[in-house]
């Protein structure tokens, strides 16, 4: 493995050796496995699970790792291939990350969705640009349309969790106070869709997922003989879910826009998870969230703090699983 950049990059096969190697991490943990090896960490946006548990899982392997937050203690970089650059950014990724990969045996970027042009979001204009000027190991820490650390750390959760192959799986949209990113839904229904699983998307009207997005997890659901499909009725969606993975994410219909964006969720307001949404699950079923959640907009406390809720599990499970990506780069 070259690099760590979408889990379709991968054969299920691939995946199922990779969970492997981060459950043997666990349980027997290798502190001297990357002695001397350095990981660069880059973020163009804020982190909290994915700083630390790079970090971390870096010093358990015996490596180490650095943190560049441009514009805060360094030169802000400025991204936009053919920008004329008489603004507020000092230094171009052209020049910027091939400097701090010379300095790392890997390379780990968080750069999100501009937000604007939802063609140019979808094809990872701006992740690519980055990813051509680095020639060392290089990991997706989230991108426009992707988050592959995450997916792997929760197709590790469900398989603690012995949460069978062919389950019910609902990625449903929930309410949040502005726009927010589509790398974790498409990454997360690729994810279940990889796996095999039955994935239903549940989403209110005007916020479907690309097209690109939906017939890139169809056609890893057909290798898998899992299948996906969407709705916006949340009854027949939940009947019989084994797993609810809940995600706020932006309009599709408005991309870019905004005002027309917040217009449409203001009557979307019942779309906060709470426990009635499980009256027609399974009773085992269990709810999902890759965090930061906004609490009683997005998911009520009754859900988060109830016997469901399984999102410190999947927190925990980025170190192992981040672990077991670090280990086959540079081991």
């Amino acid at each position: 493995m070259k690099h760590f950049l979408d889990l379709a990059d991968l054969s299920r096969d691939e995946v199922l050796d990779l969970l492997a190697l981060a459950r043997r991490l666990e349980t027997h943990p290798e502190p001297r496995a990357l002695a001397g090896k350095i990981l660069g960490l880059v973020f163009f946006n804020p982190s909290l699970r994915t700083l630390a548990s790079f970090q971390v899982g870096m010093q358990r392997l015996g490596g180490s790792s650095f943190v560049i937050t441009p514009g805060q203690g360094t030169w802000q970089l400025e991204t936009r291939l053919g920008a004329v650059m008489d603004g507020g950014c000092a230094e171009h990724i052209r020049e910027g990350l091939p400097v701090l990969a010379s300095y790392a045996d890997a390379l780990g970027i968080r750069a999100f969705a501009e937000g604007k042009d939802l063609a140019e979001d979808v094809a990872e204009t701006r992740f690519k640009a980055m990813a051509a000027v680095v020639d060392k190991p290089l990991i997706n820490l989230e991108s426009a349309m992707n988050h592959p650390c995450q997916s792997l750390a929760d197709w590790k959760t469900m398989d603690e969790l012995a949460v069978p192959q062919r389950a019910k799986f609902v990625l449903s949209w929930a309410n949040h106070p502005r726009v927010t990113p589509l790398a974790v839904p498409a990454s997360t229904l690729h994810m279940a869709a990889h796996r095999g699983m039955e994935v239903v998307v549940l989403r209110p009207d005007g916020f479907a997922l690309p097209p690109e997005v939906m017939d890139k997890a169809r056609t890893a659901a057909a290798a898998a003989g899992g299948s996906v499909r969407e709705t916006d009725d949340r009854v027949e969606a939940l009947a019989g879910a084994q797993i609810l993975y809940a995600k706020e994410w932006g309009s599709t219909r408005h991309y870019g826009d905004a005002a027309g964006d917040a217009a449409l969720r203001a009557g979307l307001k019942d779309w906060t998870v709470r426990e009635d949404w499980f009256a027609r699950s399974r009773s085992d079923c269990k709810f999902m969230h890759c965090l930061p959640v906004r609490r009683n907009v997005a998911v009520a406390d009754e859900v988060l703090d109830g016997p469901r809720s399984i999102v410190q599990r999947e927190a925990y499970n980025r170190l192992p699983a981040q672990m077991a990506v670090l280990h086959r780069l540079l081991a």
